[in-house]
């Protein structure tokens, strides 16, 4: 069992065309993780530090880690006047808050990026260095632009396979670690006001090819493919003290069927938060949050799976920590991204 295990993994990680880029189960927290126009977005310095454990209990199953930070630069319309504050007893994400909300001041922003996601024998190590541009195209909606650039480590741990009496190539079997480095790329368009946010964002834009063998990743079998991404949410004020946001995210890898992920969120003031989402051909999760006065958020999440691989895996876990720097007028919660 052991060796069919290992072996699947290895056929579709490296030479299938398969879904490359991880799963991000709570992507309306951090989006991103998927799109860089979101970088510098808030008034803050936002970081997010993830671990997720995908398909608990299923043998090698993917395990991905990832800590974000973004900033604007020359962002200038901070709240300045006495009603942009809480005031007691008012809701400081209700009715009231959402009136007075207007576009962003034309803005730079950098962030970073790393991520580490382990299939396997294979390992997926991601550095970028991201840049976005924030304007205003009404009073109250805003365009960014955003692209990232980066090199990614492929890592193959040759002492995790076992091929029986399946004849390979003696240098990866005997290797201990093989790996390699790869320039990518990413960029992504996020359009954003008090009510909705529409995305689009490609990663690993420029494919590279890739295969193991001589001591080395060569490059004649497996290759890296572009991801597609579209995301969209709206916000509904239910009643003075809610916030409900249902979301949606459209994945495309070619040749693969597109997935859909949806996802709803329903906020209390700017305090907790709860939701539900559904995983096309996949699964159903769960999601809690609490914002820990005005530095500090955290969320966790939990996969139902449904597939076939129900068998053996007892779901998914996802943990996510946020925490805002110089949030020099107390958010609560995220302004720009709910």
């Amino acid at each position: 069992m052991k060796k069919l295990i290992t072996c699947c993994w290895v056929i579709a990680c490296l030479h299938a065309q398969s879904q490359q880029k991880p799963h991000y189960t709570q992507y309306i927290l951090n989006q991103y993780i998927v799109n860089p126009a979101l970088t510098g977005i808030e008034n803050y310095t936002d970081i997010k530090v993830s671990h997720r454990h995908q398909w608990a209990g299923l043998q090698d199953a993917p395990v991905t880690s990832y800590v974000t930070l973004h900033t604007p630069i020359n962002k200038t319309d901070y709240r300045t006047t006495p009603t942009s504050f809480d005031m007691p007893g008012e809701n400081p994400r209700g009715q009231r808050y959402w009136e007075e909300y207007t576009a962003a001041a034309p803005h730079h922003g950098v962030g970073l990026q790393v991520i580490n996601d382990r299939t396997g024998p294979l390992n997926y190590f991601s550095a970028y260095g991201t840049y976005a541009y924030h304007l205003g195209i009404s009073a109250r909606t805003s365009l960014a632009a955003g692209f990232g650039a980066g090199i990614t480590s492929v890592g193959l741990n040759t002492n995790k396979l076992d091929f029986g009496t399946v004849q390979v190539d003696p240098a990866v079997y005997n290797n201990g670690m093989i790996n390699t480095l790869k320039p990518d790329f990413m960029a992504g368009l996020y359009l954003y006001s008090a009510d909705y946010f529409i995305g689009f964002s490609a990663q690993q834009i420029i494919p590279q090819k890739l295969s193991f063998a001589d001591n080395a990743v060569t490059t004649s079998n497996g290759k890296t493919i572009p991801h597609l991404f579209a995301t969209a949410g709206y916000r509904f004020l239910l009643g003075e003290e809610f916030n409900l946001i249902p979301s949606v995210m459209v994945k495309y890898v070619n040749p693969l069927p597109t997935q859909l992920d949806i996802n709803a969120k329903l906020q209390y003031r700017d305090v907790a938060w709860f939701g539900a989402g559904y995983r096309q051909d996949d699964g159903f999760a769960g999601m809690l949050g609490v914002n820990i006065g005005h530095r500090f958020n955290i969320g966790y999440s939990y996969d139902y799976t449904t597939s076939g691989l129900n068998i053996v895996s007892k779901g998914s876990h996802e943990i996510m920590v946020g925490f805002l720097l110089g949030n020099k007028y107390d958010d609560g919660c995220p302004r720009n991204v709910w």
